[in-house]
């Protein structure tokens, strides 16, 4: 009942030990004015959440399936259903068609409805399938009345409006009274949209003048769904750590990985650490005249590293211990941040910091070194000498996010074979597995493999490559159409693609050559050549494992043909002879966990291009004789049963026969 208060607030510099206080006096009425007005806010904030969930939560109990369901997928949704509920990992291999998208989305709103699960977390590898993502929830709130919000979460580098991204108030303008705009930004647009995609963040943040990334985030916050990249769940240095690095391991977020056989090689590059001795070098060389002891201990690392570097003596050389050179690197660690407390020069803290983060990454993997990691040095290009913390097996890491988590539905067209992927994503014994059934009927599409030709290197020459070109030039004059043609490698592409064009010099056949380095612009012009309408054919000669052999939708005419050349295994590497030597020791199957499984995945991507609607037809032609080998066809999806083995003298009568001609 006091009419005045006193408050003070005290600093204490820990280094000097300084205080400094700051009192203020305030009146009984100027607190009842300040406190009221909180009160009002977070009223008002409670009160969305209250009505928010409950109108959410009556409208998931009840929720309808938007369309008739196809062949397989109410049992698919009742499957993954089941996982949530009993909180296990569901592993789901569903071809093209199936609608994967719907079928996991919907039984997980079911699930939230009953209470197994808080918020809904979408991830996925590839910017297309987010908008996959996104038009799921669109149908969902079109078609069945879904109350549900959403938002897309995009790269800072993709939202930010300066050139290059500097959250300093005094560089960015949005930075400047970023927050005390932000949150009646999010009351808005929370209120206003349901699907709150990039371009809306975008439209918002402008409208607020704040930053759109940060905007993004804490909009996050609000909403029951978020679209994401695997790295906002998995990456060790971008998850969002408001929701994976604090609270218990079993919150009530269910993870829905869209194209999950694409986590093998992201999960271990985010668990993977690499650090080069030049670096080294380089930033001793900017801190010199700026602090001795920074430079002795960067020496005193150089060192050892050129100690590794002298026993390399092969192209690369597996480690046992470098123990001698993480503890330099904490030494090291803690006197950069020494340092960048105390630099003022722009240029040489910007230096020392973008390698700190480098070295505080390599220290944090080597803190989960265990028996799923290789230690390796290798020498590159340009003389340089690197040592790598290479993550074989993700699992361990992916399943500590995981448990984060109430369940996990991994998902895609070619998670086969099955164990391969369970024992890269999970530790966990007690998980599902399924595999859905193709809705599409099976004598549309026909499937040919030649028996006369492959991509082995000790076969490739002018001889073999003029097979290939007259295979392709068979299949593609026999109907008009586009097709596309998928390669090992750049190299071979091209050389097949000089035979080809030789072959078919005067037959107005038209061609489109997939190149490196291609710009987004020069994709989209790619892709819409096979979207546009015309008379004749069309032929793109494209990459295995490349932009244009997953995540491209060209149903009807667009595509009806895709020939395969070679079984799509990666070039032989260091990590992959690597791979292939600790599963050699593990499983015995080190060739398979190297090449044969990964590249088979390639080859089933390209191949899925073809048929993806009930009323398209179309070929796919395997063009290597090692597909006849048991070991192949052990990984052939069950839609692939009835394939025929064909020549190059009766390939052509058998194209013929399916297109009726």
């Amino acid at each position: 009942k006091l009419d005045t208060i006193g408050i003070q607030i005290t600093y204490c510099n820990i280094e000097t030990e300084e205080i400094r206080r700051f009192k203020e006096e305030r009146s009984s009425a100027d607190l009842s004015v300040w406190f009221e007005g909180l009160i009002h806010e977070y009223v008002k904030w409670a009160r969305y959440i209250c009505h928010h969930n409950m109108r959410r939560q009556e409208c998931l109990k009840e929720l309808p399936f938007p369309y008739p369901y196809r062949d397989g997928q109410k049992e698919l949704a009742v499957d993954v259903y089941r996982s949530i509920a009993r909180k296990r990992n569901l592993f789901i291999q569903a071809p093209t068609g199936v609608g994967k998208t719907l079928s996991t989305i919907y039984p997980s709103l079911k699930a939230m409805g009953e209470g197994h699960g808080e918020k809904l977390f979408y991830l996925t590898a590839k910017t297309i399938t987010r908008s996959v993502a996104e038009d799921a929830f669109s149908i969902l709130r079109k078609e069945s009345g879904l109350y549900f919000n959403t938002v897309t979460i995009t790269a800072k580098e993709k939202l930010c409006i300066m050139e290059k991204p500097d959250c300093n108030p005094q560089a960015c303008i949005r930075a400047k009274g970023h927050y005390d705009r932000v949150n009646d930004a999010v009351y808005e647009i929370i209120g206003d949209v349901d699907g709150i995609t990039r371009e809306k963040v975008l439209e918002y943040a402008g409208r607020y003048q704040i930053c759109p990334f940060e905007f993004c985030l804490d909009i996050s916050n609000w909403v029951d769904g978020i679209i994401c990249d695997y790295n906002y769940v998995f990456d060790p240095n971008v998850r969002l750590k408001r929701y994976f690095d604090q609270g218990e391991p079993g919150q009530g977020y269910l993870f829905l990985v869209d194209e999950a056989h694409n986590l093998v090689d992201r999960g271990r590059n985010m668990y993977s650490a690499v650090l080069c001795k030049e670096d080294f070098l380089e930033v001793k060389k900017v801190v010199k005249e700026h602090s001795r002891k920074l430079e002795r201990i960067l020496e005193k690392c150089n060192k050892v590293l050129l100690e590794y570097k002298r026993e390399c003596q092969d192209e690369y050389r597996v480690m046992e211990n470098i123990g001698a050179l993480a503890l330099q690197l904490m030494n090291l660690l803690g006197e950069m941040e020494n340092f960048l407390e105390r630099e003022q020069e722009e240029k040489v803290r910007s230096a020392v910091l973008e390698f700190s983060f480098e070295v505080r990454h390599f220290l944090n993997m080597y803190d989960l070194l265990d028996e799923n990691y290789v230690i390796y040095t290798y020498h590159g290009a340009e003389g340089r000498f690197y040592l790598t913390l290479f993550c074989v097996n993700p699992k361990v890491n992916l399943q500590e996010c995981l448990n984060k988590g109430r369940g996990t539905v991994f998902f895609s067209a070619t998670l086969l074979p099955m164990g391969y992927y369970r024992s890269l994503f999970s530790t966990r014994e007690d998980d599902y597995a399924i595999c859905a059934k193709s809705p599409f009927p099976r004598e549309n599409l026909k499937l040919m493999i030649a028996r006369d030709v492959s991509s082995k290197y000790t076969r490739r020459g002018q001889e073999e490559y003029g097979k290939l070109a007259q295979y392709i030039l068979q299949t593609v004059t026999v109907k008009k159409g586009n097709y596309m043609v998928f390669f090992p490698s750049y190299k071979m592409l091209q050389d097949v693609y000089e035979i080809f064009e030789e072959k078919s010099s005067g037959m107005g056949l038209q061609s489109v050559l997939q190149s490196g380095n291609m710009t987004e612009g020069e994709k989209e012009e790619f892709l819409e050549r096979f979207e546009g309408d015309q008379d004749g054919t069309l032929v793109g000669f494209c990459v295995m494992g490349g932009i244009f052999s997953e995540g491209i939708d060209l149903t009807g005419e667009k595509l009806i043909g895709a020939i395969l050349v070679g079984t799509g295994l990666p070039q032989v590497g260091y990590e992959r002879e690597i791979l292939k030597n600790y599963y050699d020791e593990k499983n015995r199957a080190g060739f398979e966990y190297a090449y044969r499984y990964p590249g088979m995945n390639k080859v089933l991507q390209s191949a899925g291009r073809v048929i993806r609607t009930k009323e398209d037809r179309g070929i796919v032609l395997l063009l290597d004789e090692r597909f006849l080998q048991r070991a192949y066809r052990e990984l052939f999806p069950v839609e692939w049963g009835g394939y025929e083995i064909c020549s190059l003298e009766d390939e052509r009568g058998r194209v013929e026969e399916f297109w009726g001609d």
